[in-house]
């Protein structure tokens, strides 16, 4: 492939990549800095995709591991969709949706609606994951005012979760290091344990776990008091927590808890959704389970722009209709809710999903998760786990004591580095390297993923040994 592409009309592209390098450290915050570099940090410049491939600045092709951030689903340089935002742009590039709409929105939520379980009716588009998140929220929480429960409002969330990075969103998530400095709606929120099955107490069965965790949250409902417990979110495979697959069943009792006691179950789909999975939506074609709310982003687009939507139930706004309450407001939207160009993207994009990649994701699935699994070979690898298109690799000091934190919080990193060097570009989550390409990879290409993946791990036990960091 062609070095990356000239920033600027007249200058080379490697000294436009020096001149973005510098003007990032200059101008440019990054998403989650920290502060000893934040306003003066320049990240691996991306020149380029093509298909499931990347170029950074140097010329150097790279697998695109993490498709992007979960969200490239059609693969990079799809003419199709590149053609229908021209189009739209030039038919339409905007309307207020505050008092106009458009056809590309009104057609997008049917066609979303008629993938979802039970009686999910109704969509309302936002501009991405966290924004969807927080729109369930502040419906669940407007759905109880105009109701006359002021008082059920209480957020149920997991260890290990990650919603979104808004204030309210962000107050739900679990995940180590993600609140150490960030202030949240803490007095909102009330934690559940995680759901993984590796950080279960040994010996313990997986059956014998989910019973646990079904056990806590109906203990937890009964303490807090369905009264003040307004809604229950969840992702159905905890994505940025490190794929954690939930054992079977679990989700299923947990909704059945949520329906017996009045609380919204709002499934996050916003990785799940559009054929991570292998489906449209996750929530009941692979997990059975009828939400009250689900929320999406990422791949309803393949990345191309960005949006985002929440799916209601037809129950929900039902009983708002025939509330006492007729004109009390939903006063919440965004500038670029049920964008145009978004939406019709968005179209164009599941076109192409429904009519090949869907099928092609659930075929080869299982092929990459088998051959993700043969690296639980190596000393340092203490787990490989995941479902569908999504796939984590947990490193642990030995799968013993599986901390973590014993051999070194940045052996993520550290196989990422050498993996770049090879040519796979890799998610590092601390001790764990997540893996989640774009749905149109081919089993040679998950072959070459794995190999680099492996040969990267490898290398970084290599250096770990030299530094007598670990002995493994």
């Amino acid at each position: 492939m062609a070095a990356a592409r000239d920033l600027t009309a007249t200058g080379t592209a490697e000294s436009s990549s020096d001149d973005a390098v510098e003007l990032a450290k200059r101008h440019l915050i990054q998403p989650w800095p920290f502060a000893g570099s934040v306003g003066d940090e320049a990240r691996a410049l991306i020149g380029d995709g093509d298909g499931i491939y990347i170029t950074d600045s140097s010329g150097q092709r790279l697998i695109d591991g993490p498709a992007g951030m979960w969200c490239i689903n059609i693969g990079h340089r799809r003419e199709e969709l590149a053609k229908v935002m021209y189009d739209q742009a030039m038919a339409l590039s905007y309307n207020t949706p505050w008092y106009t709409m458009n056809a590309p929105s009104a057609e997008l939520a049917m066609r979303i609606a008629g993938h979802a379980p039970g009686d999910l009716n109704h969509v309302f588009f936002t501009t991405g994951g966290s924004s969807a998140v927080e729109t369930a929220l502040r419906f669940m929480q407007f759905y109880n005012n105009v109701r006359g429960r002021p008082e059920k409002k209480l957020i149920l969330s997991r260890g290990g979760a990650y919603h979104g990075s808004t204030y309210l969103s962000a107050s739900l998530n679990g995940r180590p290091r993600d609140r150490d400095w960030m202030d949240g709606a803490d007095d909102l929120v009330v934690k559940l344990s995680s759901p993984d099955p590796f950080r279960r107490p040994k010996g313990m069965s997986l059956a014998a776990f989910a019973d646990l965790l079904v056990d806590e949250f109906r203990d937890t409902v009964a303490r807090v008091g369905t009264e003040r417990i307004g809604a229950f979110v969840g992702e159905p495979v905890q994505a940025s927590g490190g794929v954690i697959v939930p054992p079977d069943g679990y989700l299923k009792r947990i909704r059945e808890i949520c329906r017996d006691n009045d609380i919204l179950y709002i499934s996050d789909e916003v990785v799940t959704a559009f054929g991570r999975l292998g489906h449209v939506l996750a929530s009941g074609d692979a997990f059975g389970i009828d939400p009250d709310m689900i929320t999406f982003a990422k791949g309803v687009t393949s990345g191309y722009f960005p949006l985002g939507g929440v799916i209601i139930s037809e129950r929900l706004l039902e009983e708002l209709r025939r509330s006492n309450h007729p004109d009390a407001m939903f006063g919440h939207g965004l500038t670029y809710t049920s964008h145009p160009v978004g939406c019709a993207v968005a179209l164009k994009n599941l076109d192409i999903l429904e009519d090949s990649v869907l099928a092609h994701a659930r075929e080869i699935a299982p092929y990459f998760q088998a051959q993700l699994k043969t690296l639980e070979e190596l000393p340092l690898v203490g787990e490989v786990r995941g479902l569908g298109l999504m796939g984590c690799v947990e490193c642990v000091a030995d799968r013993e004591s599986r901390d973590p934190l014993q051999l070194d919080k940045n052996v993520g990193k550290r196989i990422d580095t050498h993996c770049h060097e090879l040519g796979l570009l890799v998610r590092p989550l601390i001790n764990m390297c997540v893996m989640s390409p774009p749905l149109i990879i081919s089993r040679e290409q998950i072959d070459d993923m794995v190999a680099i993946l492996r040969e990267g791990i490898s290398r970084t036990m290599d250096d770990l040994r030299k530094e007598g960091v670990w002995q493994g």
